[in-house]
């Protein structure tokens, strides 16, 4: 994972991304049907509009490697939504598990991020230090947007994929273009839930906001409609929720376009909640050893299926502490990460 450091103005920030990437002659051979185009167009005037320090940075960046901005842009709008699509169906591949809990009135979050293994050695965490937003880490197999991250003022925005219905995609945010909003934009989870409310938002997934304060949610977010779901509470009087790959309220059943189990999501979600169900203290040690596998089926993936694991993290809100395992924890260490404090 690269560990990058990135301050100043969007402009100033993009610029140095733009760099990085010519130093080391990145590439983006990037390729996109007419429906990708045509929504990415759209999807980029909003970003313009409703987030234009992300649109600066990107073009910041296309600017200096000197690539169309354009096509760029399109194809980091229809990331974490339709990257790829064929014969309406929808090919992103993503799977993710992430739960926030609390414990000894403290605050916690976790997540495997789950991706094809040729995303890792790519993978960054970046500390961003906007000249006028708040300071957040990202974590991202990406850039300028991400899978997840936490805010000085202790605040977790997080994302995972759900298989979006082709007709319902709309142009809007995509769910890696959220998290980076909520993170620098906002500083409690009913911020977050409000600043949601009003985004134009692409097409299915699922948004988990968290503060230090111990308030929790996941927002089930779709183009025509965001249902906020609240947390479970165990016998010790802990709160936990959790977020895999599925739509999962009855009020958001009609927007499913996938009625499977994608990548394990239901194991995945099962693992996590028998274990926080019964959560009562070391709430570090019992979030490595559900997000290692030794609660159940959680980052054991076969090998042939071409994915895995390639990060994890466990965020402490109340103290600004992180763990990340740079790779599945089953087989990597989680090491602190000390650059939020």
């Amino acid at each position: 994972m690269y560990h990058w450091r990135l301050k100043g103005t969007p402009v100033e920030i993009g610029t140095r991304i733009g760099n990085i990437f010519k130093r080391c002659n990145a590439e983006f051979p990037i390729v996109l049907d007419d429906f990708q185009m045509n929504y990415g167009i759209e999807s980029g005037k909003l970003l313009k509009e409703y987030f234009s320090e992300a649109y600066d940075e990107v073009k910041a960046i296309t600017d200096v490697i000197g690539y169309p901005h354009d096509k760029f842009l399109v194809w980091m709008m229809c990331m974490g939504c339709c990257l790829d699509i064929d014969e309406n169906r929808c090919a992103e591949v993503r799977g993710c598990t992430a739960f926030a809990f609390t414990c000894a009135g403290k605050t916690y979050y976790a997540r495997t991020n789950d991706l094809p293994p040729f995303l890792k050695k790519i993978s960054k965490s970046i500390l961003y230090q906007p000249e006028d937003g708040n300071t957040f880490l990202l974590n991202t197999s990406s850039f300028t947007n991400g899978e997840e991250g936490m805010n000085e003022h202790g605040l977790v925005a997080a994302m995972t994929f759900a298989v979006p219905k082709l007709a319902e995609i709309k142009p809007g945010l995509n769910s890696v273009f959220l998290v980076r909003y909520l993170l620098e934009k906002c500083r409690t989870v009913d911020e977050g839930i409000s600043a949601i409310q009003r985004l134009p938002v692409s097409s299915n997934c699922n948004i988990l906001i968290a503060d230090k304060t111990g308030r929790m949610v996941v927002v089930e977010c779709n183009p025509f409609e965001k249902h906020v779901r609240i947390p479970q509470v165990n016998e010790y009087g802990n709160k936990f929720i959790i977020t895999v790959n599925e739509l999962l309220s009855s009020e958001m059943a009609i927007h499913k376009a996938s009625q499977g189990d994608t990548f394990f999501s239901k194991e995945r979600y099962a693992t996590a909640e028998n274990a926080l169900l019964k959560l009562k203290d070391n709430p570090i040690d019992n979030a490595k050893s559900i997000l290692s596998g030794k609660c159940g089926f959680m980052c054991q993936y076969a090998k042939e299926l071409n994915f895995d694991t390639v990060w994890a993290t466990i965020f402490n809100l109340s103290d600004l502490k992180i763990y990340r395992a740079e790779g599945n924890p089953n087989k990597k260490s989680f090491v602190s990460d000390d650059r939020l404090m």
